[in-house]
């Protein structure tokens, strides 16, 4: 492994809630930067949520200057216009993360559980409980989505793709 630090941007892609976390990966630790979700109000417009997303992402991708986007993979579930609309934001998110050089991985859900967990059919608390025990939070999330942005980094950062040289989204 090379002798350097890499900051890592876990993204669970939502546009009414939206998870991230910015972990910082060193040969010797991984350090939780920041952790929150993104919310966007259910009566706001569809647009105004989607500049919201693009503005704090970019507010993100400016102050940690990561050097890797770790998100997750979207499959289409019972209600395909939610599932288009959070593939929008995706898309935005790739984006953003293009336009400031960032390598790219995705991940599925059982790929995030498998690594945080052991178990690729582990339960969303089992996967929490996991992420508490591997992390030093410094606040409790009040929301799952920011449980799956941090375990999509603990995820690149135990598989070290972010140092491999040639990545595909």
């Amino acid at each position: 492994m090379r002798n350097e630090k890499t900051t890592i941007l876990g993204i669970d892609p939502g546009y009414g809630r939206l998870g991230y976390a910015i972990l910082k990966k060193t040969p010797k630790k991984e350090e939780l930067l920041e952790y929150s979700c993104i919310e966007n109000p259910a009566g706001r417009k569809y647009h105004e949520k989607i500049s919201t997303i693009t503005q704090k992402i970019e507010e993100i991708i400016k102050k940690f200057r990561p050097s890797v986007l770790a998100i997750e993979k979207i499959y289409f579930n019972k209600n395909q216009k939610t599932a288009l609309q959070v593939a929008e934001v995706k898309g935005i998110i790739i984006h953003l993360a293009l336009k400031n050089k960032m390598k790219i991985i995705e991940y599925t859900p059982l790929q995030v559980k498998i690594a945080t967990c052991g178990y690729g059919k582990a339960s969303k608390n089992q996967m929490i409980k996991m992420v508490n025990l591997l992390t030093d939070l410094k606040k409790t999330p009040k929301h799952d989505d920011t449980y799956d942005a941090i375990a999509l980094c603990l995820t690149c950062a135990a598989r070290n793709e972010h140092l491999w040289t040639k990545y595909s989204i």
